[in-house]
């Protein structure tokens, strides 16, 4: 509700809000005009208010006048302070009136109450995607532009996405601030953690819609998909020969080049791929992560463990096409149609 004009005798002829003095209500019109008649000499930037010249110009010169009086922390805005001051008390204002989730920061509630809404204000002009966060349209603009504008001061590699190159950096510095509570081992990259405690805990939550098999990975459903869609998108330039996963090409292309980039630093053993190197060194270390939920015995090969299994549940997988007979390993039935071939 405007103000009553007795008590405030400036009053806005556009919008009728009433103000106690001229000044108030000359700055408000600035909003209605657009007119920002405040410049900065430094970056010719310019400000509808007098104070928010002032507080910019904190930008240039680095003045920070408000001083947090618990951790001596100085900021050039006094609600940059008060904001921050809630990182001390744990003081979240700001309440959400679907979930009951709070935030110290009101822009912080502006962006979760989306999650309710499904409000997408922010559209792409090139492609249309709507995004609920500025910042995500922005980091989405970069695959139409190519703009990587962070880059790596050791190597001079680029990444379209800040966090890209904080992880990327940790290869550099051997950084691995993810640790496993279990066993103890760390990792570069939160995810990584998050699959490799699948092991212990056994979890499977992908699951195939077409044989019900369950992956402790999404990449490793997709790659089984394609045992059903016989699909293999992934082709050798060399030989021909097709993959159904890109891991599995790249693998196979050291068939033709010979290298063997895996390095055990113990033994100094070399590998073509990552995970025989991974395997290889459980020789070293002893380790079995592969537990049997039946039994508890353990094994450093997840093969190893699947094929204990069919001990406890008597399953048979491998059937020989003459006689019918069935067996628990490969190359037991291998052993067997040895049998036909001397007949």
């Amino acid at each position: 509700m405007p103000k009553l004009l007795g008590k405030s005798p400036y009053y806005c002829n556009l919008c009728k809000k009433s103000f106690s003095r001229r000044g108030s209500l000359t700055v408000h019109k600035h909003i209605h005009t657009r007119e920002k008649p405040y410049h900065c000499v430094k970056c010719n930037k310019s400000f509808s208010e007098n104070g928010l010249l002032t507080k910019h110009r904190r930008v240039h010169t680095g003045e920070k006048p408000h001083r947090c009086d618990i951790c001596g922390k100085s900021f050039a805005r006094n609600d940059e302070l008060t904001t921050h001051k809630r990182t001390h008390t744990g003081e979240k204002p700001y309440h959400c009136d679907t979930c009951g989730k709070s935030f110290s920061q009101k822009h912080h509630l502006i962006k979760h109450k989306r999650i309710h809404t499904g409000e997408k204000p922010f559209n792409c002009d090139v492609c249309g995607k709507s995004f609920s966060q500025k910042g995500t349209l922005i980091t989405h603009k970069r695959i139409h532009t190519g703009e990587r504008p962070y880059h790596c001061d050791v190597c001079g590699r680029s990444f379209s996405q800040n966090d890209q190159l904080t992880k990327h950096k940790r290869i550099h510095t051997g950084e691995k601030p993810y640790q496993c509570d279990i066993c103890g081992k760390s990792f570069t990259q939160c995810g990584e953690l998050t699959k490799h405690k699948r092991i212990h805990t056994g979890e499977k939550p992908y699951h195939c819609d077409i044989c019900s098999k369950s992956f402790s990975r999404n990449d490793q459903l997709t790659g089984h998909k394609r045992i059903h869609t016989g699909e293999k998108p992934h082709h050798c330039d060399i030989c021909g020969k097709s993959f159904s996963r890109n891991d599995e090409l790249t693998s196979h292309k050291r068939v033709h080049t010979g290298e063997k980039p895996y390095h055990c630093d113990i033994c100094g053993r070399s590998f073509s791929a990552s995970n025989t190197l991974t395997t290889h060194k459980r020789i070293h270390t002893g380790e079995k992560p592969y537990q049997c939920d039946i039994c508890g015995e353990s094994f450093s090969h997840g093969s190893t463990l699947t094929r204990h299994k069919r001990v406890h549940t008597g399953e048979k997988p491998y059937q020989c096409d003459i006689c019918s007979k069935a067996f628990s390993q490969n190359p037991h039935l291998t052993k067997h149609k040895r049998i036909h071939r001397e007949q």
